[in-house]
C-alpha cells in the first residue's frame, strides 16, 4: 500500500467490510480531486454537493458522487478531457480504475462520467482483513459518479479550500450559502416521483445547526432555471419559509429516515425526526 494511502486510511476506524468500502470510496474521491486539480479543472469549475460538504466542511455522513458546476455556461464541455489525468493520478497510488463517460440519451446540461473499480481487488490494496472479504462477490464493482453542470444558474460565489491528503492541493468550491441553496433547491424541486431523498433533509439539519445562511438570490436562480418558480415577484424570505413548510407537510419522514440511514454512522441522530422537528428547524434558516 502506498504510504500516503496508509496515512489516509488511518483516519478511519474500520471494523466491518462496509467501513472499508466507505473508506475506499472516500480515498478514491480525494485522489480524484487531486487529479482534477493537477489538470487545471478548477480553473473552469467548482465543487459542490454533499461530497463537497463531507470532504471540505466535515459533514458527518457518507456521500457517493462528485458534483461540480462550471463557472460559466459551456455546452461543449466534456469530462472526457480529464479522463486520462484521473486514471494517471489514481493509478499512481496503486489503484486500478476505469473511466467511463456517459453518453447523453437526450440533450441536457449535465455532463456525467464514472470511475469504476473492482471492490474486492481494491479492498486487498488497502489491506482489508481476508475474513471480511469471504462473502464478497469477486465481480462486485464500486462506482463513483462525476457530474458537471454545464449551464450553471447565476448568482453564486466560490472560494478556495485546501485538502491535505494524499498531498496538499486546492479546490475551488461553492461558498456555504450557495451550497445550502443547492440543498434547498433539491428539497423543494427534486424530481424523484416515488421516494424522498433523506440525505437532503439530513444536510438541511446540518446547515441549520452550523451554517444557516442561504443565498436566496442563487436559490431563486436555480428554481427559475428548473421551472419550479415562475412568480413575477422575487423569491422572498417569507415565501421561502412558506415553501419549506409545505415541503415538511408533504414529507414522508419514515421513508426519508430509511433512505439516509446507510450513509450515517450514528443512527440515533434520526430518532428525533418528525414533521414537528423539521417545522421547528425551518425558522432557523437565514436568507441573505
Amino acid at each position: 500500500m502506498h504510504d500516503a494511502i496508509r496515512s489516509m486510511l488511518d483516519r478511519y476506524e474500520c471494523q466491518s467490510r462496509d467501513d472499508y468500502v466507505n473508506a475506499l470510496r472516500e480515498i478514491l474521491q480525494d485522489v480524484a480531486l487531486l487529479g482534477l486539480w493537477r489538470s487545471k479543472f478548477f480553473e473552469h469549475a467548482a465543487f459542490y454537493g454533499g461530497t463537497a460538504l463531507r470532504i471540505l466542511h466535515g459533514l458527518d455522513r457518507y456521500s457517493e458522487d462528485l458534483d461540480f458546476s462550471l463557472l460559466k455556461p459551456d455546452e461543449a464541455f466534456s469530462l472526457k478531457t480529464y479522463g486520462n489525468a484521473l486514471l494517471r493520478e489514481i493509478s499512481s497510488f496503486g489503484f486500478d480504475v476505469e473511466f467511463e463517460s456517459r453518453r447523453k440519451a437526450q440533450p441536457r446540461a449535465i455532463e456525467s462520467a464514472f470511475l469504476k473499480t473492482n471492490t474486492y481487488r481494491q479492498l486487498i490494496v488497502i489491506d482489508a482483513a481476508q475474513e471480511l472479504l469471504r462473502d464478497l462477490h469477486p465481480a462486485k464493482n464500486l462506482k463513483i459518479r462525476l457530474e458537471v453542470d454545464t449551464d450553471p444558474p447565476g448568482g453564486f460565489e466560490t472560494e478556495t479550500q485546501y485538502v491535505l491528503q494524499p498531498i496538499p492541493f486546492s479546490v475551488r468550491v461553492y461558498s456555504l450559502p450557495d451550497l445550502f441553496a443547492g440543498t434547498l433547491h433539491a428539497i423543494l424541486c427534486r424530481k424523484w416521483k416515488t421516494r424522498v431523498k433523506g440525505r437532503d433533509w439530513y444536510d438541511l439539519v446540518w446547515y441549520a445547526g452550523r451554517y444557516p445562511q442561504v443565498r436566496i438570490s442563487h436559490l431563486e436562480s436555480r428554481m427559475r432555471q428548473s421551472g419550479d418558480y415562475l412568480d413575477d415577484e422575487p423569491l422572498t424570505p417569507d415565501r421561502l419559509q412558506h415553501l419549506l413548510r409545505q415541503a415538511v407537510d408533504d414529507l414522508d419522514v419514515k421513508q426519508a429516515r430509511r433512505e439516509v440511514a446507510p450513509f450515517i454512522v450514528d443512527q440515533r441522530a434520526l430518532d428525533v425526526w418528525s414533521r414537528d422537528f423539521f417545522r421547528q428547524i425551518i425558522p432557523r434558516i437565514v436568507s441573505i
